[in-house]
């Protein structure tokens, strides 16, 4: 196992530098970052003293060593739009979408497993179509839309849940759900099948003949089997609900990093832009490679393999 997991953490570092030297450059092959500073009524002068003096002149290769040796650091250089360390910045706006991210995957979870679960036992029964309708209206129906029907419904007509904010727990359900609803049907669909294809194994007929209960039956020998892929799928959602939760935050008002990102983007702000992408870039990364460990412990042929 002690080998699996050195071999699985170098691979994730040498992904790792791979995606920080890919980020930093994309954003200068995106165009002259001095010329996008300096704005459309800049003379040629005004962009090369604005080149000079953020380094823009230098070689690239030194550019992004002098700024992965710094980010290693936790310096993010400062930021061109708000005029704060990158750092803080992203410090002060990444605990909104943390808890945004790990709440989805929390709701998306518990209802989807269960769900896929009992579809899988009963196939074919009212609970199936049931999870089959939930999983294609999830896959139908954009997240904006969804969160802006939970505000009119929710919060405008009923007046049970707040519309924006971040106040309290309870700001966080509506995004939670419109979250997390986007990844119940992939992870659904993949419980379903992985249920149905287990079940039929000789090793579960084996179980059952032997005396073994049906709960020990489903839960000790079939879900651990069937719940490997979902693991893996989980840790990608996961990762996306991180990077890619901008749309619910922009709907429900959470200035989280997502939003920041978003800010970023449009101001131009390449440090703020630089460092998103790498840390949300590592969450990916972190969340895969505990993934692959899960999944070894879940199933030795992993590891042995």
């Amino acid at each position: 196992m002690l080998n699996f997991i050195l071999k699985r953490l170098g691979l994730a570092v040498l992904v790792a530098l791979t995606v920080s030297a890919i980020s930093f450059s994309l954003l200068f092959m995106a165009g002259d970052p001095a010329a996008a500073l300096a704005g459309e009524q800049a003379t040629d002068v005004d962009i090369e003293a604005i080149r000079r003096l953020y380094g823009f002149d230098r070689p690239m290769i030194v550019q992004y060593w002098e700024w992965l040796s710094r980010a290693l650091q936790g310096d993010f250089g400062e930021s061109y739009y708000f005029r704060l360390p990158v750092s803080d910045l992203i410090m002060e706006r990444l605990s909104i979408t943390m808890t945004l991210g790990v709440c989805g995957i929390s709701f998306a979870l518990l209802t989807a497993v269960p769900l896929g679960v009992v579809a899988a036992i009963r196939p074919n029964s009212l609970i199936d179509r049931f999870a089959l309708f939930l999983s294609v209206m999830g896959q139908a129906m954009p997240s904006f839309w969804f969160g802006l029907m939970m505000i009119v419904v929710f919060s405008i007509q009923l007046n049970w849940l707040p519309p924006s904010g971040t106040k309290t727990w309870v700001h966080f359900i509506m995004p939670t759900i419109v979250l997390g609803y986007y990844a119940m049907p992939a992870i659904m669909r993949l419980t379903r099948a992985g249920m149905l294809d287990v079940l039929g194994s000789d090793y579960i007929r084996t179980a059952r003949a032997k005396g073994a209960g049906e709960g020990r039956v489903l839960f000790k020998h079939a879900l651990r089997n069937a719940i490997i892929p979902v693991v893996s799928l989980a840790a990608v959602q996961m990762g996306f609900m991180l990077g890619g939760s901008i749309v619910v935050e922009s709907i429900f008002a959470l200035h989280g990093a997502g939003y920041l990102a978003w800010e970023s983007i449009g101001r131009n702000d390449l440090p703020t832009v630089q460092a998103l992408i790498l840390i949300f870039s590592m969450f990916y990364i972190v969340f895969t490679f505990l993934s692959d460990v899960l999944n070894a412990w879940l199933d030795p042929r992993i590891r042995v393999a």
